[in-house]
């Protein structure tokens, strides 16, 4: 139950994400196009009922991370977001009527196998639930700045793939940021009760990036081709998340030769997670 507890977890929130964003970009995609930060982006999408019913799955979404990263390492978690892509993908196909090709079951095979292998090989257990400030203070500071530095050089370039590039990475370190911050307030929760988890600073750092997220995300999906922000996107999300699990919460991840299957199947997801991304549905024909 160690393990199946929070996978279960992690894998409804996936789920719940994956719906999010098919339903956010199909708001995205209506409103106005916007050529820098417009935080009034998020006034026109409260228009759209279909961002709405986003931002409800988003809610439940984050319950399920909250008990996954309460129950069990970041460094487990968080990887297992990478199936939100596939899965978006089969929510969009559905709500398009378009039958997914044989490549796209392909990738989708690659990805799901290649994050089994992964995550199989490496392992991931262990760490420490104190996370003393000396840690805390260099790694919001770095997440802070990559985030600023990675939205500010995404801003100034035209629609396109760099833009939605650099966009898409932005958001995804303020999702590892947020889920980070959101497994400190889950032990303080924990430990302390409901004043325990309102009176942690934690609390309200994963509450500001993740709306940090999500303005940033709403900017990515109206920046460029999804080929270009949901790879960075869904592959920096875990692959920060990891380094913040191993670095902040001291999570042990094997070595040795474990090192090569755990390349192997990095290695087909990112092919499987880039190949969904170019060839995925088109979410503007969705009904």
């Amino acid at each position: 139950m160690g393990v199946v507890l929070p996978v279960l977890f992690a894998l409804l929130a996936a789920f719940s994400n994956a719906l999010a964003t098919v339903l956010q970009r199909r708001a995205a995609l209506s409103v106005p196009q916007s050529q820098g930060f417009r935080p009034g982006l998020v006034l026109d999408l409260l228009r759209r009922p279909v961002w709405l019913g986003g931002m409800l799955a988003v809610v439940a979404a984050g319950a399920g991370q909250a008990v996954a990263l309460a129950t069990g390492p970041m460094s487990l978690v968080q990887p297992l977001f990478v199936l939100e892509l596939p899965l978006a993908l089969l929510l969009a196909s559905l709500l398009t009527g378009k039958r997914m090709p044989e490549t796209l079951w392909l990738a989708v095979g690659g990805v799901v196998v290649g994050l089994g292998v992964a995550l199989a090989s490496a392992s991931p257990g262990g760490g420490s639930d104190d996370v003393p400030p000396a840690r805390w203070v260099p790694a919001l500071v770095a997440c802070a700045g990559a985030a600023v530095l990675l939205a500010a050089v995404g801003l100034k370039r035209p629609v396109g793939k760099a833009r939605a590039g650099c966009l898409g990475a932005a958001t995804a370190v303020c999702y590892a940021l947020t889920a980070a911050l959101m497994k400190e307030s889950m032990r303080a929760l924990e430990l302390d009760g409901v004043v325990g988890f309102f009176i942690a600073w934690q609390t309200y750092g994963f509450a500001l990036a993740g709306v940090c997220a999500v303005l940033l995300l709403e900017h990515a999906m109206q920046g460029g081709p999804l080929v270009a922000s949901q790879p960075a996107l869904t592959l920096g999300d875990a692959t920060v998340s990891l380094l913040l699990g191993v670095v902040l919460y001291e999570e042990d991840l094997r070595g040795d030769w474990w090192v090569l299957p755990q390349l192997l199947g990095v290695a087909l997801v990112v092919v499987g997670v880039v190949e969904l991304a170019r060839r995925g549905v088109d979410l503007r024909a969705a009904r």
